[in-house]
């Protein structure tokens, strides 16, 4: 889509939603991120009370995330149902280390598991989500499979999970999502949100996927996204590694663990560039991580452009 008219573009997608809907009900899923508020946000310019707007609190989110997009969506008139499935997430979750099997363990525990349950008790035969065009020419490429991309692989989601799936921003790329949201009323602090990965923090621990250490990454996060949100960056995170590493405290050795930190200049997630931070930013954000991450003791910086290397880890 070479120029967006968020106007007609709203126009054009409020009546597939409803003409695909009808008098039924639909669901979906919000993360906070700018594509599935978007879509929220278009879904409920369509359906009104037709729509159930639920957010998976799955133990993979960042910091307070579901208590604060409820509270943005409240102030929009959006009645956000916050649904516990984080035993269900981290169970499916044990053992893997494998970056695909781990994808593929949240994808059937989000949408066989916990939305199955959740469509056969409303009675809803349709999900709404925010897939974007980069999804799905990452899966098809075969660079990672994207969580969100089904019949692109030749998997009918009504055959294998009970329901339809509606996907209105296919045709956008992020910039076309971030002025479509814009259009839509989301609030800039939504709209000009920074990229969040469908398997959340998951995508960002490197090995197996367990509370602990989601928790390690997760406070190194906030870390990182406070010291970086003033940069211009596209992305910015903090990725947790597997393998222990020598350290020193004390004047002691210690086994510590290592944080990599990726921060990228990016259009449309297609291609990107290490964003060029100053010396100063890096050694403030390894000092405030290595004080205040427990049982870190390395910081590094990604300076690998996309491609080779992908935005996210895993």
């Amino acid at each position: 889509m070479q120029k967006l008219n968020t106007s007609n573009f709203i126009q054009e997608k409020v009546g597939e939603i409803r003409s695909a809907v009808g008098s039924g009900i639909a669901i979906n899923a919000l993360s906070g991120g700018v594509d599935s508020s978007t879509v929220t946000m278009l879904g409920h310019r369509a359906l009104g009370k037709q729509l159930r707007t639920v957010f998976i609190q799955n133990g993979i989110m960042r910091k307070d995330e579901p208590e604060q997009v409820a509270g943005y969506f409240k102030k929009l008139g959006v009645t956000v149902e916050i649904i516990d499935a984080r035993k269900e997430f981290f169970d499916a979750l044990k053992g893997i280390t494998d970056p695909e099997a781990k994808r593929e363990a949240i994808t059937q525990t989000f949408y066989r598991n916990v939305f199955g349950r959740i469509v056969k008790e409303s009675g809803a035969r349709y999900l709404l989500q925010g897939t974007i065009l980069t999804d799905v020419d990452e899966t098809v490429a075969g660079i990672k499979r994207q969580h969100n991309v089904f019949e692109q692989l030749g998997i009918d989601p009504q055959e294998a999970f009970g329901y339809h799936i509606l996907e209105p921003l296919i045709q956008l790329r992020k910039d076309g999502v971030r002025k479509l949201g814009k259009a839509l009323g989301l609030p800039i602090a939504l709209f000009k949100r920074i990229p969040f990965p469908g398997p959340a923090l998951s995508a960002r621990v490197i090995g197996e996927v367990t509370p602990e250490r989601i928790e390690t990454v997760r406070t190194a996060t906030v870390i990182a996204e406070k010291l970086l949100k003033n940069t211009g960056a596209f992305q910015y995170m903090a990725i947790l590694h597997n393998d222990r590493v020598t350290g020193m405290r004390d004047n002691k050795r210690d086994f510590g663990q290592q944080i990599e930190i990726r921060c990228w200049d990016s259009k449309d997630a297609r291609t990107a560039r290490p964003t060029k931070l100053p010396f100063k930013l890096l050694e403030k954000l390894a000092s405030e991580i290595v004080r205040k991450v427990p049982g870190v003791v390395s910081v590094t910086y990604n300076i690998t452009t996309k491609p080779p290397s992908t935005i996210e880890a895993v």
